[in-house]
């Protein structure tokens, strides 16, 4: 009898226990909801980290990561679904290992992520990035062969965003190519100062006001005018 009593307990708490997670996971769906209709981040973070304790799920997981990594969270975003190169990832993971690695300045690791997701959907973006990373790691060869695919598929109207300002600002990813290439053409030939200007004028032709072009072109201009600091 009281083995039938203890089962009988242990049945109606296994059921409580299934009611009350069903109950919490429908609470916290609606909540994400409604923190995602009106734009609270903090909501939104909340809600999913929520959602996952209740029932795990790497696509949540993934959503969370992207979430953080949006919120310029980038270590949480890590934190979230790691930082190794994995094929079965989803694109989106790969996303946010890329851009988080980058803004975290691990320019080997981000090259990784990169690489991953240009060799599923190779774009005028990715190639970027790619060539934008392997100038910072001396491959001066490899980054011009990104730059050459990009302005070979790049169309009118796409365009790239920059922060080195206090107020960002955009170009024309065109005008961003060029700007690359011409950092690539000096550092492959410090010598030939004429023609990396001349790629960095194309860009600012496109966009006069590419500051960060703007800023290369001084630096060039200076080297040029002073043949010493060519030496360092």
């Amino acid at each position: 009898m009281r083995t039938n009593i203890a089962i009988l307990f242990f049945a109606i708490g296994i059921s409580s226990y299934a009611q009350t997670s069903t109950e919490l996971k429908s609470h916290y769906e609606a909540f994400y909801n409604e923190m995602k209709a009106q734009g609270d981040v903090n909501g939104v973070i909340n809600a999913l980290t929520h959602l996952i304790v209740l029932e795990p799920s790497q696509a949540q997981r993934d959503t969370l990561a992207y979430v953080y990594a949006n919120n310029n969270q980038h270590m949480q975003a890590l934190n979230t679904i790691g930082i190794e190169k994995n094929e079965s990832d989803s694109d989106l993971a790969v996303q946010v290992k890329a851009i988080s690695l980058k803004a975290l300045n691990q320019p080997k690791r981000a090259l990784e992520q990169f690489e991953v997701l240009y060799q599923r959907v190779p774009n005028p973006y990715l190639a970027y990035e790619l060539a934008d990373l392997k100038i910072q790691m001396g491959d001066n060869t490899g980054a011009m062969t990104n730059i050459e695919f990009a302005l070979g598929s790049v169309q009118d109207g796409m365009s790239y965003s920059f922060y080195e300002r206090q107020q960002p600002y955009e170009v024309s990813l065109k005008a961003a190519l060029l700007h690359l290439k011409g950092l690539v053409q000096y550092n492959t030939d410090h010598s030939n100062i004429d023609t990396a200007i001349a790629s960095i004028d194309e860009a600012l032709a496109l966009d006069p006001n590419f500051n960060l072009a703007s800023l290369s072109k001084q630096a060039l201009e200076s080297r040029k005018n002073n043949p010493e600091e060519n030496k360092n």
